[in-house]
């Protein structure tokens, strides 16, 4: 049985995590770190900070937020516990210090742990170079719920790059400062903020007399905590270096 910390316990996901591992009887979920996780109760043990942890484990999953990262690093990095990394909106700091830790513990950083967005970005990916070549505009819009604080949405940036794999195009945020016709060399990224949408993604591609689509709409998180069992499963094990779910899918497929 895989031994799971669960960094972020008390968040949305964490929730997510903790009902997905229950069905799981591959996985155990033997303690937490949040620090609110005051007066709340949970079937393991859950501490405020990760230097605080006293429980051992397999692998780290987190889903917490930006500042939390570079302390789960370095409690990572000192125990060598591999982790999935699900955290979107890093500084350049916490950046250097991601790829710093690769060189001592393997690492799965993914901005979106669905498994039908990454098989999407790797369609988005083969597909791209074509049809920018072939005078397609890419633009894509991605729909949150009004609490998500970041925007874009680290899964828009996910396809976007996706997308942008065989070209080199700005990314457009905003175009209200500015009258002038569509560059080509531009892929224009726009954040919707509302209500409880889980997550919804879509890519265009917009040629001359004719639209392609592709969208992935998440229904729950519950999609999300499956693909990061999935990753953690795959990371548990692996030699020091940077992951992703492409590597997950290689790896079930091969």
């Amino acid at each position: 049985m895989l031994n799971i910390l669960l960094h972020g316990c008390c968040g949305r996901m964490g929730a997510a995590m903790i009902r997905i591992a229950a069905a799981d009887r591959s996985v155990n979920i033997c303690a937490g770190i949040d620090p609110n996780a005051v007066e709340r109760n949970f079937s393991f043990p859950v501490f405020s900070r990760a230097d605080c942890c006293t429980v051992s484990c397999d692998v780290v999953v987190d889903f917490s937020n930006a500042k939390a990262l570079p302390a789960l690093l370095d409690y990572c990095t000192m125990r060598e516990l591999p982790a999935v990394i699900c955290t979107t909106g890093l500084n350049d700091g916490a950046e250097r210090r991601l790829n710093d830790a690769t060189l001592q513990i393997p690492i799965l950083r993914s901005a979106n742990m669905s498994l039908g967005i990454n098989l999407l970005a790797a369609l988005i990916k083969k597909i791209s170079g074509t049809l920018a070549s072939t005078g397609f505009d890419i633009e894509i819009i991605e729909k949150h719920h009004r609490d998500k604080l970041d925007a874009p949405s680290g899964t828009a940036m996910l396809l976007a790059n996706a997308a942008n794999s065989s070209h080199s195009f700005d990314y457009v945020f905003d175009r209200s400062s500015r009258r002038v016709t569509r560059p080509k060399s531009e892929i224009g990224i726009t954040a919707v903020r509302g209500g409880t949408i889980a997550g919804e993604h879509e890519v265009m591609f917009a040629g001359a007399d004719e639209v392609i689509t592709f969208s992935h709409q998440a229904l729950s998180r519950d999609i999300f905590a499956s693909g990061a069992l999935t990753a953690a499963k795959f990371i548990y094990g692996k030699q020091a270096g940077l992951y992703d779910m492409q590597d997950v899918f290689a790896a079930y497929l091969s």
